[in-house]
């Protein structure tokens, strides 16, 4: 379901590629510009409360990770006035420091806000849908 304004839809679609960048490139100021500053994070039940402290979790967390390929398609975007709802499909690649691979299909279930003309994530649910652990058969 794709609802709103095409303009707004097509802000959000890129606000996850922005996402989806500072992933790959394990960039904490490009993938921190997508948060709101009061923003909260769901991940896998810890929630992280406000930009500073999300994104400095992210940045430890992504300091296990050796490479790693992130894609996410939006599948819900809702867009009313100033704030929308989407569900963002996730499929990522990860190779671990460790050696081990991870191959994760995920989905946000996410809440957003248009500020100053700029869309930017306030809450972000995270879960895992699948998961292949090649080194584990």
């Amino acid at each position: 379901m794709f609802r709103g304004p095409a303009e707004d839809r097509q802000m959000i679609a890129e606000l996850n590629g922005t996402y989806a960048d500072g992933v790959v490139r394990k960039d904490p100021a490009t993938w921190g510009s997508v948060w709101a500053e009061n923003a909260t994070w769901d991940f896998f039940g810890n929630l992280f409360e406000g930009k500073e402290a999300i994104v400095g979790f992210w940045s430890q967390a992504i300091s296990g990770i050796e490479a790693v390929s992130f894609h996410c398609v939006p599948c819900m975007v809702d867009v009313t006035r100033d704030t929308a709802t989407s569900r963002v499909q996730t499929q990522e690649i990860l190779h671990m420091k460790d050696g081990k691979t991870r191959v994760v299909g995920g989905l946000y279930e996410d809440e957003l806000a248009k500020i100053d003309g700029a869309w930017v994530f306030t809450h972000r649910k995270f879960g895992i849908v699948a998961e292949y652990n090649p080194q584990e058969g």
